[in-house]
């Protein structure tokens, strides 16, 4: 089935203020220079949401546009669409932004009698650091919009290398930590709720909603087609693990595996 939760669309780059301000100065218009298109599809098996104990087929296109640039060694399925207001090559930081989708009972039985969450989105910053030629470390952290009123960190390190001409391996560590806003929206049960689900009534609180690792491998086919395959686990802990949804009903342990592919397309703008 399409899954709308990880349709990313980079559009950023072309509202920031620094290409503005530059555009001005050079005399050019915001849009004048070398930009690219990125577009591909997803293939993969996911739990049905966050803290499902079962797994459904998804599709995803995978959609970004940007200006043409130097940007990062690395990149990962992981990181959320950005853009990096200073880059010193062994370090970046700028914004970052997510869509959020929207959640109720008739995404899963499992969510009967729970509490919707409405679509929406995540808005914030990222750091990027390289302390080696073949590691790197991004954090991001982002405010929930209308989904949720929480404040969401995502940690990841990445070690990468060239196994063979035109195919990188890659791998690290991941963990994620929340506050309350966003475990209240996906985990909490209020009484009214738990009279309504089954559940027993949950309040959460702040702190570590996952751990685990991902690896990828990725086959740069062309110089602008490239497929990968992927696979990432984490275990729920702390106030994702204690809520009765994931208690009762679904899984601490949560796997995701597919393949992805895409082409990017180059074009110019005067």
């Amino acid at each position: 089935m399409f899954h709308r939760s990880v349709v990313s669309i980079s559009l950023a780059i072309a509202l920031s203020f620094p290409v503005l301000a530059s555009a001005q100065e050079s005399g050019q218009p915001f849009w004048s220079g070398d930009w690219y298109l990125s577009v591909g599809v997803a293939g993969f098996s996911a739990p049905k949401f966050e803290g499902s104990s079962h797994n459904e087929f998804k599709f995803s296109p995978l959609i970004s546009v940007g200006r043409q640039g130097a940007g990062p060694r690395f990149s990962s399925r992981n990181d959320n669409p950005s853009f990096a207001l200073i880059d010193k090559g062994a370090f970046r930081a700028g914004i970052v932004g997510k869509f959020v989708p929207s959640r109720d009972g008739g995404d899963d039985r499992d969510l009967k009698g729970l509490r919707k969450v409405k679509w929406g989105a995540e808005a914030g910053g990222f750091v990027e650091v390289y302390p080696t030629d073949f590691l790197r470390a991004r954090a991001e952290v982002r405010q929930g919009i209308r989904s949720h009123d929480g404040v969401v960190a995502d940690l990841a390190v990445d070690a990468f290398t060239d196994i063979a001409p035109n195919l990188q391996l890659s791998g690290g560590p991941r963990a994620t930590f929340a506050t309350a806003g966003y475990y209240d929206a996906y985990y909490g049960v209020s009484a009214k709720h738990a009279a309504a689900s089954g559940l027993d009534p949950y309040k959460p609180s702040s702190g570590i909603q996952s751990y685990g690792a991902g690896t990828a491998i990725t086959w740069k086919a062309t110089e602008n087609l490239s497929a990968s395959s992927f696979l990432e686990y984490k275990r729920l802990a702390g106030p994702a693990a204690d809520s009765s949804l994931v208690r009762d009903r679904g899984s601490k342990n949560q796997v995701l595996i597919g393949v992805s592919a895409t082409y990017k397309f180059n074009f110019s703008l005067q």
